[in-house]
């Protein structure tokens, strides 16, 4: 069983920055990709960033220039560093990762629960 959970959210004032982490634990063999996601009420889940295991970068064209996605390997952690933040950037932001999990070495996806972030005008 693979875990994941997101942290670092909260209320911040437009233009400020805030840094988010997800955690992934549990048996796995290993991680291929981690990926940050954001939605609000009424609207479709958006991909914000993804990075592949070998440390490639995509980000949605909303986020591009202003989030910065990481990730520590030794830690299974993924960061999504994001700066010049607007009311816009409002909702529940959540991350997957693609782990590679015993016994079958299956490639599964798991979900966290999300963190909610904020920005006032």
């Amino acid at each position: 069983q693979v875990h994941v959970v997101e942290s670092g959210g909260g209320l911040v004032q437009a233009g400020g920055s805030l840094l988010l982490s997800c955690v992934a634990s549990g048996n796995m063999f290993s991680i291929n990709s981690m990926n940050w996601y954001r939605q609000t009420p009424g609207k479709e889940r958006e991909l914000v960033a993804s990075i592949s295991g070998g440390g490639d970068t995509t980000y949605s064209d909303s986020v591009r220039g202003r989030f910065t996605i990481s990730r520590d390997n030794n830690k299974n952690t993924v960061f999504l560093q994001m700066s010049s933040l607007q009311p816009d950037d409002s909702a529940m932001y959540s991350c997957d990762v693609v782990a590679v999990v015993p016994p079958n070495w299956d490639t599964v996806r798991y979900w966290g629960q999300g963190t909610q972030v904020t920005v006032s005008s």
